[in-house]
């Protein structure tokens, strides 16, 4: 049942077990993973942890609750639990692979590489590997190195739109908006939804002096999210290029309009946590 993503149902099942045993680690610990696929990541963990209490070996626990804790944003919690892991099962390389996205979201890219690294040597078909590395490489600044990364990923999954759009990205930074480009048109391709895809095409177009294209994208871009500020200042950049300096400014009050709400939200959002 939790296969087959009955989770409520799955969850009952578990709780029969555990009456009937309540030493079954492997019921805490399946009774968490669906716990965690219905987004109540707290109280998974408290089933990981009795699963652990039973049997302190148990490697799957471990790492399951690393990934419910790297989903509250406990990433050193998240971390001790990945290595504990890898103590256990040191060819995992599912391990190696949330440990270093868990550092990565600390921003120790540094380290986060060397954890792909192993990841992609005990797995090489691993296209989340890949993809991963490639955006901490180029955190760092190693724009080449991030494109050869997504370009694998690309190649292990060419339904990666993430990895174009991303791919994209690095070559605005070494200045190839070309090909910067034919990657977003792909990203838009596999998602025509895209937005940011969309949004970077455009400016990757101004950059090459293309400023009715841009708009063109922006337009896009303001059509699938109409509260995106970014993309209505850009458009408002874009327009004021052309002479078009009424609808720039209109551009530009539609952008701070939706740059205060969001704004708002935010303040919002904080105080009710």
């Amino acid at each position: 049942k939790n296969k087959l993503r009955d989770y409520k149902e799955a969850i009952q099942d578990f709780n029969k077990a555990i009456g009937i045993n309540p030493n079954f680690a492997m019921a805490y610990n399946n009774r968490g993973i669906a716990k965690g696929n219905l987004g109540d990541y707290k109280e998974a963990i408290q089933d990981y942890n009795k699963a652990i209490e039973i049997n302190p070996r148990h490697g799957t626990a471990y790492n399951n609750r690393g990934l419910a804790k790297d989903r509250i944003g406990d990433y050193k919690g998240a971390i001790k639990d990945f290595n504990r892991f890898i103590e256990i099962n040191p060819k995992h390389a599912d391990a190696y692979y949330n440990l270093g996205v868990a550092k990565a979201e600390l921003g120790d890219y540094k380290e986060a590489i060397k954890d792909f690294n192993k990841a992609i040597e005990l797995n090489p078909k691993d296209a989340d590997a890949y993809y991963n590395r490639g955006y901490a490489k180029g955190k760092l600044g190693d724009y080449n190195g991030e494109i050869d990364d997504y370009t694998k990923a690309i190649e292990l999954d060419p339904d990666a739109a993430d990895a174009y759009h991303n791919r994209g990205l690095a070559k605005v930074e070494l200045g190839n908006y070309k090909e910067a480009i034919q990657d977003f048109d792909k990203a838009i391709e596999i998602n025509p939804n895209y937005i940011s895809a969309y949004h970077n095409r455009g400016l990757a177009k101004v950059e090459l002096g293309d400023y009715r294209g841009a708009i063109q994208d922006y337009n896009k871009a303001i059509e699938v999210n109409p509260n995106y500020a970014k993309a209505y200042y850009n458009r408002g950049l874009a327009k004021s290029d052309l002479g078009d300096y009424k609808g720039a400014i209109q551009d530009y009050y539609k952008a701070i309009e939706f740059f205060l709400i969001l704004q708002w939200h935010t303040i919002i959002e904080g105080l009710q946590k």
